[in-house]
């Protein structure tokens, strides 16, 4: 490690954090990592169950190629390390009426299930807005999603450069808007509404350029070996392998500045000395002071408020029965208006669609207990008491019942965490699993990025641009590493010139002085 090397503590071992302090160890920085709980991954977290433990976060893999650059760029191949497998169908779907329909990762494939299922016009449909999708992707990919900071100027020009976006985007209409005129059958806007809670949202507020998120799902859903876990595990390891340190059960308290910069993180057990404070925690956190005042200007209400969606979560094993699953399988309820109506009056849902990861699926024998993470969408914690436990867990197994799907054992609450084990889990969330909302067409704008206004504090995660989930968490700590090694950089340059310019001013008075003795 070179003298100059900065010394960087991150805040939170989740998926940001840990890429991030993998890129800075690669780079020679002194790296610590803090997080408050026993293992890395953050929300990618699993709970214990007599079949192993059980993925109870993210179970979606998609944009592969985010992962492997990051393996790419530390001198690793992705495939020496994890296996990823290719999922053929990247879902399954059910409805109340006895609707099926996969979709698989041969978009051909796909197309003939969807005109098997819903008819030539849904066929037709669904192709055109396949490639509605894939256009709004492949124009906002790199100047939003790539960039550091959403920049509205280079987003304009690709607009103004490409016109027929404009109506592509619908940029006055909601998900749930462009849905309704882009497929007569409602089934089929209700199955894309869904892709709005991918970042939290509701499809009846999301801005209709969401409907991107289908071309990152039909590019390729993978399910990695051993739980998506594996993936934290992994990142973690090759971290400490280039010399960065970890501290489990240890939260930090506070985030500690001397002369206006940055200079440590106090936790229960002492002061760590940095640099630079990496923090991949809920951005909330530092805007209402829970990390104390030092980093409170690191974050305005703005980049926090509103707040995105949370949700009940049963991680569980046990031997299902009755209904043919695939990894993904999808129940959706019977009115998606009522689902989102509860959510936006902070209720439970009575009538909710059902994501159920099978995570053995094909992997264990029939009569053997797997492994399954079953989420219903949940409102965030003010409006969401715990009393609801026992209803939430009785409304989710009689609603699976009457699809046919039955398990033995039936899980008990003890495997269920609701909006209020969330918000323990993740201080200052309010149990929000994406950051903020994702609602209006200008909520990508209002994330906050990689730099603070803090000097030597940055932000990477779900909370920070350029947003939720595993992939776009990973893009924010490519980001906020480029911008800590650009601003140490910096610094050096600066403090070098400094140096020598003192030096040459001590020579010039040294010299008048000489010359007028």
């Amino acid at each position: 490690m070179k003298a100059d090397s900065p010394k960087i503590v991150v805040i939170g071992a989740g998926i940001g954090g840990l890429a991030a302090a993998l890129r800075l160890a690669h780079q020679g920085c002194d790296v610590t990592v803090l997080d408050m709980h026993s293992a890395p991954g953050g929300k990618m977290r699993t709970v214990a169950s007599d079949a192993g433990p059980v993925d109870a976060g993210p179970t979606v893999l998609t944009m592969r190629p985010v992962f492997e650059a990051l393996f790419t760029d530390v001198d690793e191949v992705l495939g020496d390390h994890l296996t990823l497998e290719p999922l053929t169908t990247l879902a399954r779907h059910y409805w109340d009426d006895g609707a099926m329909l996969d979709l698989d990762a041969d978009p051909a494939q796909s197309l003939a299930n969807v005109t098997a299922t819903f008819g030539p016009k849904a066929g037709q449909e669904f192709a055109a807005f396949s490639v509605r999708a894939k256009r709004l992707f492949d124009a906002f990919d790199a100047p939003m999603m790539r960039t550091p900071e959403p920049d509205q100027w280079a987003i304009t020009k690709t607009v103004l450069r490409q016109p027929g976006l404009i109506p592509a985007m619908a940029p006055h209409r909601t998900l749930a808007g462009l849905l309704r005129t882009s497929f007569s059958d409602p089934r089929l806007a209700q199955l894309f509404g869904r892709y709005a809670t991918y970042v939290g949202g509701s499809p009846y507020a999301a801005p209709a350029i969401l409907a991107l998120i289908w071309q990152a799902e039909a590019q390729g859903v993978w399910s990695v070996k051993g739980g998506m876990h594996q993936l934290a595990q992994t990142i973690a390891k090759l971290a400490q392998a280039r010399g960065a340190t970890f501290h489990y059960n240890m939260p930090a308290t506070r985030i500690t500045r001397q002369n206006g910069r940055i200079n440590g993180v106090q936790t229960a057990t002492g002061h760590f000395p940095a640099d630079m404070v990496l923090f991949n925690g809920d951005p909330r956190a530092l805007e209402t002071g829970l990390l104390g005042d030092g980093a409170k200007d690191a974050v305005q209400p703005q980049h926090t408020t509103p707040r995105s969606l949370s949700a009940f979560v049963h991680a569980f094993a046990a031997m299902p029965e009755g209904v043919a699953l695939k990894h993904h399988t999808v129940f959706f309820g019977h009115d998606p208006k009522a689902e989102f109506k509860a959510l936006a009056k902070g209720e439970m849902p009575t009538d909710a669609t059902l994501y159920l990861c099978a995570q053995d699926h094909g992997a264990v024998a029939p009569d053997a207990l797997q492994r399954f993470e079953i989420i219903m969408n949940g409102p965030p914690v003010p409006r969401a008491p715990e009393k609801e436990k026992p209803p939430c867990q009785t409304q989710i197994f009689n609603r699976l019942r009457a699809f046919g799907l039955t398990f033995s054992p039936t899980p008990g609450p003890d495997v269920l965490t609701t909006p209020q084990g969330f918000d323990a889990l993740f201080p200052a969330s309010l149990g929000s699993l994406y950051g903020r909302s994702p609602h209006g067409l200008m909520a990508a704008f209002k994330r906050p990025t990689a730099r603070t206004p803090v000097p030597g504090l940055y932000l990477c995660g779900g909370g920070a641009h350029p947003g939720a989930g595993v992939p776009m968490a990973t893009l924010s700590a490519a980001h906020a590493a480029a911008a800590i090694m650009t601003d140490h950089a910096s610094t050096l340059m600066s403090r070098q010139t400094a140096t020598r310019g003192g030096t040459l001013t001590g020579s010039a008075r040294t010299g008048r002085k000489r010359s007028l003795s």
